[in-house]
């Protein structure tokens, strides 16, 4: 089998290329960067320039499944004209990709693309399923909308389609975790507004699994990438506390604060989505890690 990757050098990218080469799948790769090319046997780089609408269509070569992980980084400040990058960056190569399979007229059996839980509205009580069908009016909510309808043309060339809804992902040496205990461990950690908050997580290792698993049993629809059990803020900050061994003793802080410090990307911290992972278990996806402790102890130790 042999898979094209978007994204590849990322941090998901790359956990999933290593665990496709575990298992004997060739990797197909889209790079901006023509330093970045490889032409190993199991491991070849194409170079394309989205924003000139350029692609060398050979990186279709051969290949059964797309692994769709393209996007401009959130977590940089959102400025107007940033907030465009950060949709463009999924919608255009969306379509980028969708155009030049149809001119060379390869045949792309399925796509598996990123997607996340930010589609979801903030709610302290609600627990989300893949059958909702309510959108959050936040930036985030509309980014993943139309990202999810751009991938969605991919039917019109008789493909399948499925979406990863990711939510909080957990990495040893990137994403979010290494910022969220840094001040913890300098003794200085808190909560966010009232901690109560859902924070849906999972670890990289189960998320690169899960989509070589989606493409291995041909997945189609909307699926949560989220570990079984969500925790709020509150317990996640105390957990990685206990692991490092310090202690809490500032008040949880207040949202105001982290507005002015970020604007509106302050929310990634305060937005509180409760996900389900019942879905991709019923089909068999079983998690290496489940629960938060035993995650936090492989990655924090």
């Amino acid at each position: 089998m042999t898979v094209l990757i978007t994204g590849a050098t990322g941090l998901i990218g790359q956990e999933i290329v290593k665990q496709c080469h575990d298992k004997g799948i060739k990797v197909h790769y889209l790079t901006t960067s023509k330093s970045k090319l490889s032409t190993e046997e199991h491991y070849k780089g194409f170079y394309w320039n989205p924003r000139a609408n350029e692609i060398d269509h050979f990186c279709f070569e051969g290949v059964d499944a797309i692994i769709n992980l393209v996007g401009a980084s959130i977590s940089k400040r959102w400025t107007e004209d940033y907030k465009k990058v950060i949709l463009n960056s999924r919608t255009e190569t969306a379509a980028l990709l969708l155009k030049t399979a149809k001119l060379y007229n390869y045949n792309i059996k399925q796509i598996v693309s990123a997607s996340a839980i930010g589609i979801y509205p903030s709610s302290l009580v609600h627990y989300y399923e893949e059958t909702n069908t309510e959108v959050s009016e936040s930036f985030l909510g509309k980014v993943v909308y139309q990202w999810e309808a751009a991938v969605d043309k991919f039917k019109s060339i008789d493909c399948k389609v499925a979406k990863i809804r990711i939510g909080l992902v957990l990495a040893k040496d990137g994403g979010a975790l290494p910022q969220m205990v840094k001040p913890i461990s300098y003794g200085v950690g808190a909560a966010f507004g009232s901690g109560k908050q859902w924070q849906s997580w999972i670890h990289l290792k189960d998320l690169a699994a899960l989509f070589i698993f989606a493409v291995e049993e041909q997945f189609e629809g909307v699926y949560n990438g989220v570990a079984p059990n969500p925790v709020s803020n509150e317990e996640l900050t105390k957990i990685a506390a206990g692991i490092l061994n310090r202690p809490l003793l500032l008040p949880n802080i207040p949202e105001f604060a982290m507005k002015i410090i970020l604007g509106e990307m302050h929310i990634l911290l305060f937005e509180s989505q409760r996900v389900s992972s019942q879905k991709i278990e019923a089909e068999g996806y079983v998690f290496k890690y489940a629960n938060i402790q035993p995650a936090l102890e492989a990655l924090l130790h």
